[in-house]
């Protein structure tokens, strides 16, 4: 029988690579997106089932997780970013809700059907987890709160048979980062700080996911994993 995973933001760049990946691994995946658009036009719908998913709501949540019989894996992907706008106080509670605590209410709704599988719980974080980004402080907050979370999650669940890890991504050739990829100036001074010296790709974030939720990582929780080119270590 297959396994049963959920990813959030599963249709995006970095979850929609997620969700083709473990698809293709032969995952059962189920990948949730708050955009009905985004939706009807992700190109990975062969055999991935696609559900509508608000992780700012209770209901929203409920709803998908209480229709599931079964649940062996969750990957939070949901994200969002509003550069520059994010020092507006309400703009700045919105990414908190999406980035940080719409993973927690994931996470707490996945619970109890995970520790009946011994299943695994993947979240993102972001190479901004560890520091600051003077015009996304509601991302860079979020994302440092979500390292956090993971590990507390580990500890705290570890004795029900549930391994809580993050991905960490550097600079991903995502929709996010087009318009960085676009700026020739601002291309070159991350790509001048990378030492691999080249974006990153969704896949190359997927891969390492696929392999925190499979049983080759068994005695893996609590970590958080850069994929970041090397931009973390200068």
């Amino acid at each position: 029988m297959k396994k049963t995973v959920v990813v959030t933001g599963g249709t995006g760049g970095i979850g929609g690579a997620v969700a083709g990946i473990l698809n293709a691994s032969g995952w059962s995946v189920i990948a949730a997106s708050v955009s009905q658009a985004e939706l009807d036009s992700f190109d990975g719908a062969d055999g991935i089932s696609l559900q509508l998913l608000d992780v700012t709501s209770d209901d929203s949540v409920d709803a998908l997780f209480n229709g599931l019989d079964s649940l062996d894996g969750l990957v939070n992907c949901a994200g969002i970013l509003q550069r520059d706008a994010e020092y507006d106080l309400k703009v700045f509670q919105k990414v908190i809700d999406v980035n940080l605590t719409g993973t927690m209410r994931c996470c707490m709704a996945a619970m109890p059907m995970l520790a009946r599988s011994g299943g695994s719980i993947v979240n993102t974080a972001s190479m901004l987890s560890t520091f600051g980004g003077p015009l996304v402080p509601a991302y860079s907050a979020s994302k440092g709160a979500v390292a956090q979370l993971t590990k507390s999650l580990a500890g705290k669940w570890a004795a029900d048979g549930i391994r809580v890890n993050a991905v960490a991504p550097g600079w991903i050739e995502t929709e996010m980062t087009q318009g960085l990829r676009q700026a020739s100036e601002r291309e070159q001074a991350i790509l001048s700080r990378t030492p691999m010296n080249r974006w990153g790709k969704a896949s190359e974030v997927g891969n390492l996911v696929e392999w925190l939720l499979s049983d080759k990582a068994s005695f893996v929780t609590g970590s958080i994993y850069p994929v970041d080119g090397g931009y973390l270590t200068i």
